[in-house]
């Protein structure tokens, strides 16, 4: 049984379904939503950053509620969102990665390339990609 989940959450569809996803359909003893944003974006004040938490991070713990569940919330920064999750994921032990199929758009997402494709390409523990 897998047992500490990771959901890397931007508040896009495709991330909110792969949440939904998670909490329906993986047995888990921990569950933990990540907002990952890039160390630039974050020097630059486009997003949050230090004790802040995105306001959807609110929609999170009622979605997991709704499921009978409870999930952890946090942000982390990295060099890239990818780097970012992976890293997370690396130290806190974590046995799955369940995340949607896209996120960022426009131009970040042209010059920095899929997060989902890297993080899939590079995670060294499963990943499930959520459409």
């Amino acid at each position: 049984m897998t047992r500490h989940i990771l959901v890397p959450m931007d508040d896009s569809a495709p991330a909110r379904a792969a949440l939904e996803h998670a909490l329906e359909w993986v047995p888990a003893d921990r569950v933990t939503v990540v907002f990952a944003i890039d160390d630039l974006e974050a020097d630059y004040g486009s997003v949050v950053s230090g004790d802040d938490e995105p306001e959807f991070f609110a929609d999170v713990r009622e979605t997991a509620a709704e499921h009978g569940r409870s999930v952890e919330t946090t942000v982390v920064e990295g060099s890239g969102a990818a780097d970012a999750i992976l890293e997370y994921a690396t130290e806190e032990n974590v046995d799955a990665i369940v995340m949607g199929s896209e996120g960022k758009a426009g131009v970040s997402r042209m010059l920095l390339g899929s997060v989902a494709e890297a993080v899939t390409r590079r995670a060294e523990i499963p990943v499930t990609i959520v459409p």
